[in-house]
């Protein structure tokens, strides 16, 4: 997992987390008539766990002293998991449109949510910097 920004905390992370799960489900509507293709999507709470507890996280070593220090950077696809389909297909595709229809209408949901309390910490910090 990738550190949590001081200033922007675990809304930067929903916000990112967000988008590459809006991709994957994207990707799963794209290939609903691909024989074959196996659903993928990400779980936002496992995922969220993750950047709320570092331990979990791997930590890099330094050699020297002026070497930077902090978490390996991940590519967020530790939550990455195959959906297993409620219908069985006869091609093999585990997509199923109405599914993935309502799991992208509840990530913008969270997007959404995250992206209006990120929008309230910068207007609170704009306001410090300001005075007012």
């Amino acid at each position: 997992m990738p550190a949590l920004s001081l200033n922007f905390g675990i809304y930067e992370a929903a916000l990112n987390t967000s988008i590459k799960r809006s991709e994957l489900l994207a990707n799963n509507i794209a290939n609903a008539d691909t024989p074959g293709y196996k659903a993928r999507d990400l779980d936002f709470s496992e995922v969220m766990r993750g950047y709320s507890n570092p331990n979990s996280s791997v930590r890099m070593t330094t050699s020297q002293s002026h070497h930077r220090s902090g978490l390996i950077e991940s590519t967020g696809m530790e939550g990455l998991k195959y959906r297993s389909s409620s219908q069985a297909s006869v091609d093999g595709n585990t997509v199923d449109a109405d599914r993935e229809n309502s799991e992208h209408a509840k990530n913008t949901l969270l997007y959404n949510a995250s992206f209006q309390f990120l929008n309230g910490k910068i207007k609170g910090m704009l306001g410090a910097i300001k005075g007012e």
